[in-house]
């Protein structure tokens, strides 16, 4: 078979339509399917809510991925989103988001996928996991505090805290999983989209696998009717008081009507679902290496988004079918009396681990449970090895496309310069090490959870900056050649700028912890850009013209 002739810049296109969108939908699809339900259920207490947030989440990220798709038909360039700002804005909004991916959102993500793996990998192996039993060193007894004063708080904001430090085997698993991966991408693009398919069929087809055993096997007509009898009630209306702690601090601090204060809480819960959807405009950083890019990657943006949120909502009407969205707090006690490895007590030990529900499922794990109420014995191993898997192929997605992110900086100036250079292969393979080098730091550092946190605020923040974006190229730039244009302009794209703002805005007040630190990071950016330009290493701030 001959082999594709290499661009000028020494990229190579070997990434076709298949390729393209299976990295859209690896990318996405990580552990949160799996597990934010529990989370968000808490906060929402009912199945239309619950149901409701995901598919806010689906319309947005496809309203998303449809301004994306006419950028990228516009500037089919490594780099992607960084190049989109850079183009609309000037050099200094490209630099910002990408420092921004670099420091939390996409190395952060790289570390806590990695390390979410070997969480899974312990639940079939315990000391190869993230938990107490598989320490290795440990320092207790930390004062580690960081403390953020707001004017409308009564006490600092702590956006940091920990009381002790530890490595665990799990860490090095996760270590071991990024160094394996970044060489297999330095080998070329070949090797990562082959990585990368056979990894994303297996998660889908494990995503599947559950979805069919939940509705066939698992499924509950009793539990499925009580779910949607109340599929309205909020937690103020429908539980005890002091369940509903979210709702009644927002409605204390801002003293706004319940059913507004239901909006804000709805609004906080769907950290959980974006960050699960999160990573669709990834594959815009590998436009230079897609064949006949300026119409694969704006179809596999469309085909990876309505795949994946298909595949999300069929999950959550699983988890609606098999289990209550309130469970009962009581029966953790109850669970922790039963010996889980004995088999004579699997079927008792499922039957207590179903009637926590969604809302309090075993350290949130939605799906595990749905499987150990079809199987008792095998729920749990077969969950966690597709969880693995999924993982796996998440981290893979996320080293390969990320690496041409800071390769277009650098080529700008704005990185070190040899992340800018192509090896043998055609990747840089520079740029590929830098990344890993960061993320297994935040491996060790222990506060890769702290940054997940941080990354929702963020990346809603650049996708409302780039879309707005959009709206900027069209008034300045008309006669650029726009082989795709979003359907519905400028409504559908305006609708999802509106949504991006609401969410933001709405962040700021119900979930102050994620979003403040996210803008520090943000603004941290300036300084570290004008040392660039004051040492002569950065572009010129002014859009292209």
């Amino acid at each position: 078979m001959s082999q594709p002739t290499p661009e000028a810049n020494g990229f190579q296109r070997r990434i076709g339509l298949f390729d393209a969108t299976m990295l859209v939908s690896g990318t996405m699809i990580g552990s949160g399917i799996f597990i934010v339900a529990s989370d968000m259920a808490r906060d929402v207490g009912s199945a239309g809510w619950l149901l409701g947030l995901w598919i806010v989440t689906g319309l947005m990220t496809l309203l998303g991925a449809l301004s994306y798709a006419e950028l990228a038909s516009m500037m089919p360039q490594a780099g992607g989103q960084y190049v989109f700002l850079k183009e609309a804005y000037g050099s200094l909004w490209g630099f910002l988001y990408g420092w921004s991916a670099f420091l939390v959102i996409q190395c952060g993500s790289i570390a806590a996928v990695a390390v979410a793996f070997a969480k899974f990998l312990g639940v079939l192996i315990p000391w190869l996991g993230t938990g107490s039993e598989a320490a290795i060193w440990t320092i207790k007894d930390l004062d580690w505090k960081i403390g953020l004063p707001l004017p409308w708080l009564r006490e600092p904001l702590i956006i940091f805290e920990r009381s002790e430090f530890m490595i665990t085997a799990g860490q090095l698993v996760a270590v071991a999983i990024v160094i394996l991966l970044t060489l297999v991408n330095c080998r070329g693009v070949k090797e990562g989209k082959t990585v990368q398919n056979l990894f994303t069929i297996a998660k889908i087809g494990a995503l599947l696998g559950m979805i069919l055993v939940g509705i066939f096997v698992a499924s509950k007509p009793e539990v499925a009717w009580n779910n949607w009898e109340h599929a309205w009630d909020f937690f103020s209306q429908s539980n005890p008081p002091g369940k509903a702690s979210r709702f009644l601090s927002i409605q204390a601090l801002t003293g706004a009507p319940e059913f507004l204060v239901m909006l804000m809480v709805g609004g906080g819960a769907m950290v959980g679902s974006l960050f699960s959807a999160d990573s669709w405009n990834n594959v815009t950083f590998s436009s230079a290496e897609v064949k006949d890019p300026v119409r694969t990657v704006p179809r596999s943006l469309i085909l990876g988004t309505v795949l994946v949120t298909a595949l999300y909502l069929l999950a959550n009407l699983t988890y609606l079918m098999v289990l209550p969205v309130q469970g009962d707090e009581g029966t953790a006690q109850q669970l922790q009396a039963i010996p889980k490895d004995d088999p004579a007590l699997a079927g008792k030990y499922a039957a207590a681990t179903q009637t926590l529900g969604i809302s309090q499922a075993k350290d949130d794990r939605v799906g595990t449970a749905v499987m150990q109420a079809a199987s008792p014995t095998l729920g749990v191993p077969l969950m966690a090895l597709a969880i693995m898997v999924s993982t796996f192929g998440c981290v893979n997605g996320m080293i390969l496309l990320s690496a041409r992110l800071y390769y277009a900086m650098a080529q700008d100036g704005l990185f070190f310069q040899s992340v800018g250079k192509l090896n043998a292969q055609g990747v840089p393979q520079a740029g590929l090490i830098c990344q890993a080098f960061w993320s297994i730091l935040l491996i060790f550092s222990g506060t890769y959870s702290e940054l997940l946190d941080y990354v929702i605020f963020v990346a809603l923040l650049f996708y409302f900056l780039t879309v707005l974006g959009l709206f900027v190229l069209r008034v300045r730039r008309p006669k650029m050649d726009r082989p795709y244009r979003v359907p519905g302009y400028p409504i559908l794209p305006a609708l999802y700028m509106v949504l991006c703002l609401l969410l933001m805005v709405d962040l700021l007040i119900v979930r102050p912890e994620f979003t403040w630190p996210g803008l520090i990071i943000v603004l941290t950016g300036i300084p570290v850009y004008a040392v660039w330009r004051l040492t002569g290493k950065g572009p010129e701030s002014h859009p292209s013209a």
